[in-house]
């Protein structure tokens, strides 16, 4: 399904980090960055509603606007019961929807947002979201203290907060169109891969965002998907070359985030609701805003699983989301 925006625009944006994706390549477009992984703070937990706080009084500060001119508030992270954004968003703006799409939790987020505001409900939303990596591990997988090793499929959740204003205040970047996608089943069970278990929503995403459009891949400067890591990219290149359809303009922000030949600890890639937004809202917002690139497609991933749906034997399901963002 492919919604079309004519008054919707991408007025501003923030990012905070932590300390691994400081150390990444597009380190000088963050706002802000931390040493560690508490932040001062007394948990991973507590330190990941920091992490939201810090993105939203960055955008505010930026945006020049007050807690109580923003309308909406949309959000989500990985924790039980997206409860960073809740905390970390608390007695900003009128009114507040969580939501959860795992890593594409960004990518909808501003879709539900737009829509609010195409359809003149709202004047003016922030999108916000949040993972770290050490409080998703622990809810995921095992706690870092326990020193789990991991294979080289392996992605990264990263650890940082971002958020997006988006209005019908006129900017010089305009949400044009956006695909909402589908559950994806695959038949994929390997919670170590999550590439693999995400390449077919995208398939299915941008296969149902051209056809709709009627566009091809060559329509936009660059496509961005988040997160499929080395190998969940290299899936959906051949997936996309069978369907007839080359992606000449392709890239990962769970690769284009870290150094990968440097920074071994992240194995595969980056991953989390964050590390799209991380990305998008700072170095692509920037080529953006300087016209460097003019017209970008953004494909969020998500995992729909839980440590319960894994432990059954389940599969792991996925979805993708789309939204076009041009240069006015």
């Amino acid at each position: 399904m492919t919604f079309n925006y004519k008054n919707v625009y991408l007025n501003e944006t923030s990012t905070v980090c932590g300390p691994v994706e400081k150390e990444g390549p597009l380190r000088n477009y963050f706002d802000k960055s931390y040493d560690d992984m508490y932040f001062g703070e007394k948990s991973f937990e507590k330190a990941e509603v920091k992490l939201v706080k810090d993105s939203i009084n960055i955008l505010l500060k930026k945006s020049g606007l007050n807690r109580e001119d923003i309308n909406l508030v949309v959000g989500g992270d990985l924790l039980n019961q997206i409860t960073a954004s809740t905390y970390g968003t608390y007695g900003v703006g009128d009114s507040y929807i969580g939501i959860y799409s795992a890593c594409s939790t960004s990518v909808l987020g501003m879709i539900v947002a737009s829509n609010f505001i195409e359809g003149k409900f709202i004047d003016n939303a922030i999108v916000e979201v949040s993972s770290h990596n050490s409080g998703a591990e622990k809810q995921y997988r095992n706690p870092v203290e326990y020193g789990a090793p991991k294979q080289d499929s392996n992605t990264f959740t990263s650890t940082g907060g971002a958020a997006c204003l988006l209005s019908n205040e006129e900017s010089n970047i305009r949400v044009d169109c956006a695909t909402l996608g589908k559950i994806v089943n695959y038949e994929q069970n390997d919670v170590n891969d999550m590439g693999r278990v995400m390449a077919p929503a995208v398939y299915e995403t941008l296969i149902s965002h051209f056809t709709e459009t009627g566009r091809n891949p060559d329509y936009y400067d660059l496509i961005l998907t988040g997160d499929l890591g080395i190998y969940g990219k290299e899936i959906i290149t051949d997936y996309m070359k069978e369907a007839g359809y080359i992606l000449d303009n392709y890239n990962d922000c769970g690769v284009m985030l870290y150094d990968l030949d440097k920074q071994k600890e992240v194995h595969a890639g980056g991953s989390g609701p964050v590390c799209s937004a991380l990305v998008n809202f700072s170095y692509i917002y920037n080529r953006l805003k300087k016209k460097k690139l003019k017209k970008v497609l953004l494909v969020a991933t998500g995992a729909l699983f839980s440590p319960t749906t894994i432990h059954q034997g389940d599969d792991i399901y996925s979805i993708a989301h789309a939204i076009s963002l041009e240069v006015v």
